[in-house]
């Protein structure tokens, strides 16, 4: 299994927006590419990142390195460019590919 990890910082004024958005429109969006069989939306709580800041990471779960790179060849142009058209001036994102090793 691959987990592709987004971590966002966002500024607390968007804050609620972003999260209503994630959850009503973005995260189905990225689902139904067909490519992550399933996602969790994590919120940082300790150690704070800054007065005007908070951090969230959403992990999406693919069942396949080839199902996440076609993703990315086919898909995460369009959806990154929805997520910073929406709120470049309040987020940054960083992105990590991980393998899951079965215990």
């Amino acid at each position: 299994m691959i987990i592709y990890s987004v971590t966002v910082l966002i500024k607390k004024e968007a804050e609620d927006s972003w999260i209503k958005w994630m959850k009503q429109d973005h995260i189905k969006d990225v689902l139904k590419t067909g490519h992550f069989t399933d996602c969790e939306m994590l919120k940082l709580i300790s150690p704070e990142t800054s007065e005007d800041e908070v951090c969230y990471v959403i992990n999406y779960k693919s069942a396949s390195l080839g199902d996440f790179n076609e993703y990315l060849q086919k898909e995460a142009p369009r959806l990154k460019k929805e997520h910073a058209d929406k709120f470049s001036d309040k987020v940054k994102a960083s992105r990590a590919v991980y393998q899951v090793i079965p215990h």
